[in-house]
């Protein structure tokens, strides 16, 4: 016990020592150190008071001071972040798997909240809304990029922007384009990668599909039944529709990867898609629809757009990329569960994004630990 002890201590403090240079004070350097700490420990909720009194402080101002006002760059701290997995995880046929989820607040002050659907309670609350990008190695997953969505409402209101800490610079952004944005920093920082995946708020978005197809970044995306898509020529057909014309023996049997009841599996159906493709290089790449059914009961459907090189593109990969996108779920959930994801009390934007990245630093801590023992084991 004691030397998994130690060894936890070790990582976070060399993680820190990757965040020391961002502090030019020596105080918010170490209680940074004491925050990462925190956020780890088992204290039950990871808020500004708690934390203080797990680092000896009597007052919270020591930590809202760290998160509001010392000088500091959370995206510096996100870019060392995004390193670390790396480092760690690294692979060149990885996912970028992007997601969002809630955060509950009360009020209307803190940053971008508003009453809207949150996956997290699973109904529309007052809440904020992060989207965040995900990198599915080998090994386990871990979080790079994180951004905050600012609803339009608040751009429309700019003295309440201006008083929640808004950039003047910030405009409204869909989900998808902040996914897009979160994935360009990867691809551009040279990110060993070989898929992107997401729900079907992001496939929906044919601009980001198109956009991926552009950078020839392969991806398995889902989508709304209703999506139309061109099967058999230049003419349009529902994923839906073209999911019920497949013969009995398009369909196989296959595990999208192990679950908490054991491997999930389904049954599998990969149709080639039309695509107007002139030169060479383009038909190296197929465009595909894959069709998820249940087993049992009366089956249930799940449809994703694929875009990949031919020769990757069997279908045993595409259920296997499809199957990962579970692992940002179960990130969220330890995240939140582990590391205080979700007990912050700021309201302001740089707030916000300055705990957001340290409670992914410290989650990325955990699953850096966790690939080491498995390697050993």
């Amino acid at each position: 016990m004691l030397a998994e002890v130690q060894g936890w201590l070790g990582e976070l403090e060399e993680v820190h020592g990757r965040l020391a240079p961002l502090f030019k004070r020596p105080e918010p350097r170490a209680r940074a150190l004491g925050y990462l700490k925190g956020l780890l420990s088992n204290i039950e909720r990871k808020n500004g008071w708690q934390l203080a009194e797990f680092m000896g402080e009597a007052t919270p101002d020591g930590v809202q001071h760290l998160l509001e006002r010392a000088h500091w760059n959370a995206d510096e701290a996100r870019d060392i972040l995004r390193e670390y997995v790396i480092e760690h995880l690294g692979d060149a046929d990885a996912v970028l798997i992007v997601d969002e989820t809630g955060f509950i607040k009360k009020g209307r002050h803190s940053a971008g909240v508003k009453r809207q659907y949150s996956g997290t309670a699973g109904r529309i609350e007052n809440s904020q809304v992060g989207v965040f990008l995900s990198y599915a190695g080998h090994g386990g997953a871990a979080f790079i990029d994180r951004q905050l969505y600012l609803p339009q409402e608040w751009i429309d209101d700019p003295a309440r922007c201006r008083a929640a800490g808004v950039p003047p610079s910030v405009g409204f952004e869909t989900k998808p384009q902040l996914a897009r944005r979160m994935i360009e920093r990867a691809l551009d920082a040279g990110v060993p990668c070989g898929w992107v995946t997401g729900d079907a708020v992001y496939g929906g978005d044919r601009r980001l599909r198109a956009w991926l197809e552009s950078r020839e970044q392969a991806f398995v995306l889902a989508v709304a039944k209703n999506e139309p898509l061109w099967w058999q020529g230049p003419s349009y057909a529902s994923a839906e529709a073209i999911a019920q014309a497949q013969p009995a023996h398009a369909w196989k049997q296959l595990s999208a990867g192990s679950g908490a009841k054991g491997e999930r599996l389904y049954e599998w159906a990969r149709v080639p898609l039309w695509r107007l493709q002139l030169s060479e290089q383009e038909r190296r790449w197929g465009h595909y629809l894959l069709v998820r059914r249940s087993l049992a009961g009366t089956p249930e459907y799940a449809y994703y757009v694929v875009y990949a090189p031919r020769r990757k593109a069997t279908r045993a990969t595409l259920v296997r990329i499809a199957g990962r996108r579970w692992e940002i779920e179960i990130g969220f959930e330890a995240t939140k569960g582990e590391c205080g994801l979700d007990h912050y009390e700021v309201r302001r934007w740089q707030g916000w994004y300055r705990h957001i990245t340290l409670s992914l630093l410290a989650h990325a801590v955990l699953v850096a630990l966790r690939t080491q023992v498995k390697k050993n084991t």
